[in-house]
């Protein structure tokens, strides 16, 4: 084979390698182009500056500063608004099981439910599987708190028996008896926390808290969840 047979099939090579990698990455940079910023509706901040005096072992560092933004797929939308929740406290000791999806976000009085102490879960069924993107939680903003163990779970099993699938785990050690998780704990603010659902297939949202640096009660003012249709 001479030497101009070789640098054609050499030249030859190189453009299929060429293009097999164009072809790989267009769906990658397709899917890029397909990335929105999800936009929130924050309520109204009810404390300013930097709480002081919260004791908690596993608290993630205070910046002050806003949560960047986050992006989810085009056509990502709100999935939760007026759908059912239940809870493993069934008679809640303030307010209704209700508000936790009702859309009301304001951290005053009348806008939040108050279940009992130690771990408790409240549980939102969204009716039909999504995509899940985003979950977004509001125990109680009107005071600089720190709710323990925070533990969000995903499913399409309503008893959560099988196919559990946990986006996010603050409980280091363990005193809720799900597991020790390596998430942070942090101070509740207006912005509520943002877990990101990574297009995990779902149609049950369990929320679970044990506590708070407060008082022993659970609360929730509003919890939002954003996804997709499961085509």
């Amino acid at each position: 084979m001479n030497r101009a047979v070789k640098l054609a099939l050499a030249v030859a090579a190189i453009g299929s390698l060429l293009a097999i990698f164009l072809v790989s990455a267009l769906p990658v940079r397709a899917q890029e182009q397909e990335k929105v910023e999800l936009k929130i509706q924050l309520p109204k901040p009810m404390f300013i500056g930097t709480p002081r005096n919260i004791k908690t072992p596993n608290l993630e560092a205070i910046t002050g500063k806003p949560r960047g933004p986050f992006f989810v797929p085009k056509g990502t939308e709100l999935v939760s608004l007026k759908k059912p929740v239940t809870s493993s406290d069934p008679q809640p000791v303030i307010g209704e099981l209700s508000y936790v999806t009702d859309g009301e976000k304001s951290g005053e009085d009348g806008y939040f439910v108050e279940l009992g102490p130690g771990p408790q879960w409240v549980q939102i069924d969204l009716k039909q599987p999504y995509l899940i993107q985003a979950i977004v939680i509001w125990h109680y903003h009107s005071q600089a708190r720190v709710y323990r163990d925070v533990i969000v779970q995903v499913s399409e099993d309503k008893d959560f028996v099988s196919g559990v699938v946990t986006l996010f785990n603050n409980d280091h050690d363990n005193s809720s008896g799900l597991g020790a998780g390596r998430d942070k704990e942090y101070i509740e603010t207006n912005e509520g926390r943002l877990i990101d659902g990574k297009g995990t297939k779902a149609r049950y949202v369990r929320l679970w808290s044990n506590g708070n640096t407060s008082n022993d009660m659970n609360h929730y003012v509003e919890v939002e969840v954003y996804g997709q249709p499961v085509k």
